[in-house]
């Protein structure tokens, strides 16, 4: 025993440059991920500021029950679940679709331009593309200028119950799907080059080159991504709603995240309230991560557990 320990001291300090690299990932895992689920005990009991988090004195399910008994949160429950899977219906597949587009691509310099402009929304915050939209949608902005002076009448997008959820769909595909192309891209520069050229030896064009060489190649990296983000639905992007809904389309908008966020900030706090929610929602999203993982390999997919 005493030896396998020291083989394993050893063996650290030979590559101890490559555990420091480690160091500032395990510890952000640590302090953002771990340690905070000791506060996870909140949602058993009535915090009472005085008294800490250890003082407070349990009370089981009844903070559970109070949110299933609330008809806001239920709201907030069946919205969630409506926008996370439309994003999931309607957006997830661009990402995918443009990675098989700009594959096709023959002109380098062009594929590369058109990666990097498709890319760059992913890094401009909520806050920024929000002002965006309000500038382009709003009451004032461009488009209902325009429709305005074209004698149309304007259209209150932001305030449309009808709109406002594909509002959230589309913003997020403009933002998102050039990242998410960068996934698939590379799933395709893995595939041997060999078999297009083999399929072009036999005759086949474009399209079967697509349907019997990429797509089965990027299968692996498409189930996993899609089994994350089923396993993501009862998030359904806090940032990008907030900044964007209001009281007028709250019946259409209103998630799990903003509902948390009034109840903890918006009126008398109630944090045993709030961690019932939250841990709440992080059990369906565990049981929805392992009923996508568990349907993919049923399918013959890998999964990622």
């Amino acid at each position: 025993m005493k030896a396998k320990i020291n083989n394993l001291l050893s063996s650290i300090f030979e590559h101890k440059y490559i555990y420091l690299m480690l160091v500032p990932g395990l510890a952000f895992l640590l302090v953002f991920k771990y340690f905070p689920m000791y506060g996870i005990q909140l949602a058993f009991k009535r915090y009472m500021i005085n008294e800490g988090i250890t003082g407070s004195p349990w009370i089981g399910l009844e903070n559970f029950l109070y949110i299933w008994s609330e008809p806001a949160f239920w709201r907030a429950f069946k919205n969630t679940i409506v926008i996370s899977l439309m994003k999931l219906g309607l957006g997830f597949p661009i990402g995918i679709i443009l990675a098989l587009l700009i594959n096709e691509l023959k002109m380098k310099k062009y594929r590369r331009f058109l990666q990097t402009i498709y890319t760059f929304p992913h890094f401009l915050s909520w806050v920024i593309v929000s002002g965006i939209i309000f500038n382009f949608l709003g009451n004032t902005g461009a488009l209902n200028s325009l429709l305005e002076n074209l004698g149309l009448g304007q259209i209150n997008f932001l305030m449309n119950k009808g709109i406002f959820r594909y509002l959230l769909v589309y913003s997020e595909v403009w933002k998102e799907a050039g990242w998410s192309t960068i996934l698939y891209l590379a799933a395709i520069a893995g595939i041997d080059p060999t078999l297009y050229e083999a399929a072009t030896v036999d005759g086949a064009n474009r399209w079967h080159k697509i349907k019997y060489i990429t797509w089965p190649g990027i299968q692996n990296i498409v189930v996993i991504m899609f089994i994350m983000t089923v396993g993501s639905i009862m998030v359904a992007g806090f940032n990008q709603v907030f900044n964007l809904y209001n009281e007028v389309v709250y019946d259409v908008g209103d998630i799990i995240s903003t509902y948390v966020y009034r109840i903890s900030f918006q009126q008398a706090p109630d944090y045993g309230v709030s961690t019932a929610v939250g841990l709440f929602n992080g059990v369906v999203n565990f049981m929805l991560l392992m009923i996508a993982n568990t349907v993919a390999k049923k399918f013959g997919k890998s999964g990622i557990i």
